[in-house]
């Protein structure tokens, strides 16, 4: 994932108290993989109770995002031990 230096200022809206909002496009250029992986995300309950942003769109704040790829990231690698 990468870091604050590193990510381009498209990448989400920052807010006043410093909290930055992703759409799930903007989500998914951050942890550079593709929308389909947030929406699975969100169907496996790693991203819930999004806010919405002045066009109707849902938004998840960057400890949000983060939080669900080391989650993902997780039972990835616990599926592969039971696998192995």
């Amino acid at each position: 994932m990468p870091q604050d230096a590193e990510r381009a200022p498209s990448h989400g809206r920052e807010t006043n108290d410093g909290t930055i909002w992703f759409t799930i496009r903007q989500a998914a250029a951050f942890i550079g993989g593709s929308p389909q992986t947030i929406y699975s995300w969100e169907r496996r309950g790693h991203l819930a109770n999004p806010q919405h942003d002045e066009h109707g769109r849902r938004i998840y704040t960057q400890q949000q995002i983060a939080a669900a790829h080391r989650q993902a990231r997780l039972n990835t690698a616990a599926v592969r031990r039971v696998a192995a």
